[in-house]
């Protein structure tokens, strides 16, 4: 950590030029003694990555930002919060803190917050943040947060882990086994010095192989921003012996979408399929990623186009945790039903479909964009094309 970049001048270039220029930085004369221009280049670019993704640290005065690989990786202050929410009690421990993101919004709710991170950088920048968020119930502990614990006489209300995705002989892991430390090896360990843990995982891990490989799983929660899923979150109750609640939310534009249900339920589930109606439903990212394909039709009423075709109808509109659209008109999957959309502007979703989207563009020279929307799809083994505009969606969608 070089704390000539917290001297006034240089947070003045820093709060005024991080809209600008990186590479006419990088290849500049040294601009300010005892700082390359390589370090000031990466402040720069940190800065302006977290006005969007962490709105609090960008406001801060004297932040001092890590690598940009540091800033991608962590927590968006969006999903920080959402987790701050799950948890309660006096004392949390996190033990891969980071760059202190959930850490920060934990210790908003939490009376007492442990903070464990090995890199050694990376935790001397989190206290220097924590001071100037003005977060004083924050503990360091500079080392392996497993070490931490075994140290530790006491225990905690909930203990906080987010494993690394990557593996130094593997690569990048989709298995909880695989990531470091591997907390199915540990849980026995965890479960030792807290009733309650907290797990943050890669959004393509799979939740059926993940919920068995885990004990005492109370909850899943699937976080959605912008119909992007950034995180699955893993609530582990020591002794708990019911079925587990899959949450999913999804952060959209017009407001947060929910929906609950139990894991158990969707397999006892039954569709009830249709022609397309009036109406057509696309699930959001965080409903998919749940695998609810039977349940989020029967919780709203709606018919499925077809087993494999996550697409759902109805006459009339019903508030939906998705996309909504109004059928203008629908026709078989042909050159001749095709012919009038040549050269037309057009927006392409495939479901269930057997070809993409960009085969689709080129074979029928539909160009992108526009107010239409058009879904390929498959209904009762016929393949079809749904010509469709976009419906405006109410201010919340909750289904618990």
């Amino acid at each position: 950590m070089n704390n000539n970049i917290l001297k006034s001048d240089l947070q003045d270039f820093i709060n005024k030029n991080y809209k600008g220029d990186i590479l006419s930085v990088l290849f500049k004369k040294p601009i300010f003694e005892g700082i390359s221009n390589q370090e000031l280049a990466q402040q720069l670019e940190a800065k302006e990555k977290c006005r969007t993704k962490l709105p609090t640290w960008f406001r801060t005065s004297n932040i001092y930002y890590p690598k940009k690989l540091n800033i991608e990786q962590t927590s968006s202050e969006i999903t920080a919060r959402y987790k701050a929410e799950i948890i309660s009690g006096k004392t949390l421990v996190d033990l891969t803190g980071g760059l202190g993101v959930d850490c920060y919004f934990f210790s908003q709710k939490i009376a007492q917050v442990f903070y464990c991170e090995k890199d050694l950088e990376l935790s001397k920048i989190a206290r220097h943040n924590f001071e100037m968020l003005g977060a004083k119930n924050i503990a360091i502990f500079s080392g392996d947060g497993l070490d931490f614990l075994k140290n530790q006489k006491k225990s905690f209300d909930w203990i906080y882990i987010d494993p690394s995705r990557r593996h130094g002989a593997k690569g990048k892991v989709f298995l909880l086994s695989d990531s470091t430390p591997n907390v199915v090896a540990h849980l026995e360990a965890l479960f030792a010095k807290s009733d309650n843990l907290l797990i943050k995982t890669s959004p393509l891990l799979d939740l059926s192989t993940t919920l068995d490989a885990l004990k005492f799983a109370k909850e899943v929660h699937i976080v959605s921003v912008l119909n992007e899923v950034r995180e699955l979150l893993w609530v582990l109750q020591k002794g708990f012996e019911g079925k587990p609640k899959i949450r999913t939310i999804n952060y959209a534009k017009h407001g947060p979408e929910n929906f609950v249900f139990e894991w158990e339920s969707e397999k006892s589930a039954e569709a009830v399929f249709s022609e397309p109606m009036t109406y057509l439903y696309e699930p959001n990212a965080a409903i998919m990623k749940s695998g609810a394909f039977k349940t989020i039709g029967n919780r709203f009423g709606l018919y499925k186009l077809d087993p494999n075709t996550h697409l759902y109808t109805s006459k009339q509109q019903v508030g939906f945790p998705g996309r909504v659209f109004l059928v203008k008109s629908i026709f078989p999957y042909n050159r001749k039903s095709l012919k009038q959309w040549e050269g037309a502007k057009a927006n392409i979703t495939t479901r269930n479909f057997h070809e993409t989207v960009a085969t689709i563009r080129k074979k029928y020279r539909i160009k992108e964009g526009g107010d239409q929307y058009l879904f390929f799809t498959r209904t009762a083994n016929r393949f079809l094309v749904l010509s469709c505009i976009k419906v405006s969606k109410t201010p919340k969608i909750d289904s618990n």
